[in-house]
């Protein structure tokens, strides 16, 4: 079994609980306005990786990442590559006794039977935005299939930690923020929100790839204002960071 990972990080702090040992999937279908990776698209853009390979690789920082820490697969969209990344979570948790957590958008989940997440300790779902509309906008694909993966996380009482990235003009009215904090009060697996900042570190890849960059010179998300939208969601009783 290979697959294509376009990098990986040791030492993730930010990507799940603890230490990480993070790899991010080649792939992804979503075009998100602000996406800081866009040289992650392309699902053969990475290299080419077996199993084996990296159960070996991360099994060099296994005793440590033991420690409460564990393996995160991010992307691109990391169910583009769902056997693939099925199978590396299964032998990172049966041969090294590893926490295994999937950061997606969720959107192709519904090709995955309830089963296929029996592997995944933790699921960081990407909400990019609560409205159907500005979803498209955003990302080119409708929110429908993100928000009933939500649902169904719920339901299989899955454990979730929300992310939303808090886009100034985009996604941080006060009616959206609104309609995002019912809609997570209304499942019952949500450990937290992750409120992420707007930031400008990707706009050097995407003029590197020759693309045109439609936030360009867009002010960042100010610390305040992701704080703000934070309080929000602490006001309803959400764990938000």
């Amino acid at each position: 079994m290979h697959g294509f990972v376009h990098s990986t990080e040791r030492g993730s702090a930010v990507d799940g609980p603890g230490i990480r040992y993070l790899l991010f999937l080649s792939g992804c279908a979503f075009r998100c306005l602000y996406c800081h990776n866009p040289d992650t698209w392309k699902l053969q853009a990475g290299e080419r990786h077996e199993v084996n390979e990296l159960v070996t690789e991360i099994g060099k920082y296994a005793e440590f990442l033991k420690r409460g820490g564990g393996v995160t697969v991010s992307g691109g969209e990391p169910l583009m590559q769902a056997g693939f990344v099925r199978e590396l979570f299964l032998r990172v948790q049966a041969d090294l006794g590893l926490h295994t957590c999937l950061d997606t958008n969720g959107y192709l989940a519904a090709d995955l039977p309830d089963d296929w997440f029996d592997c995944v300790d933790l699921v960081l779902l990407d909400i990019k935005h609560i409205d159907d509309a500005r979803h498209r906008a955003l990302t080119g694909f409708s929110n429908g299939p993100v928000l009933a993966f939500a649902r169904r996380l719920s339901a299989m009482r899955k454990p979730m930690w929300i992310r939303h990235v808090l886009l100034p003009g985009h996604s941080d009215a006060p009616e959206d923020v609104e309609a995002l904090t019912e809609f997570v009060k209304s499942l019952g697996s949500v450990e937290r929100v992750e409120i992420l900042p707007f930031h400008q570190m990707g706009e050097a890849k995407w003029r590197d790839s020759g693309m045109a960059y439609a936030l360009e010179g867009k002010p960042a998300c100010s610390q305040e204002q992701a704080e703000a939208v934070r309080e929000r969601f602490r006001a309803s009783g959400i764990d938000a960071r």
